[in-house]
């Protein structure tokens, strides 16, 4: 039976998403729902990969356009904690 996965954003992906273009919050909170299939595999219409695997619990990134949503998952839950422009999405990552 397929799980669903309840998203939530952190207060600093709120106030990224708010500070975007109301077309792209748009797709973007099309992508989320995605999310609350299945937020571990890539597949059409969601573009995932795992882009810090050695925390726990793993950091994954969801591409939608030229944005990158950055989360992890807990339990039954998808965090999101950023939502950034490519240009400005893995800088400070160590």
């Amino acid at each position: 039976m397929p799980r669903n996965y309840m998203v939530f954003l952190s207060k600093r992906a709120l106030r990224q998403l708010k500070r975007l273009p109301r077309d792209i919050v748009g797709r973007l909170r099309a992508r989320l729902r995605v999310l609350k299939g299945d937020p571990f595999q890539s597949r059409s219409g969601a573009d995932i990969s795992m882009v810090w695997g050695h925390d726990d619990p793993p950091l994954y990134r969801l591409l939608v356009g030229g944005y990158r949503v950055l989360y992890f998952v807990l339990e039954e839950e998808v965090r999101i904690t950023e939502i950034l422009h490519r240009s400005r999405a893995f800088r400070g990552l160590d």
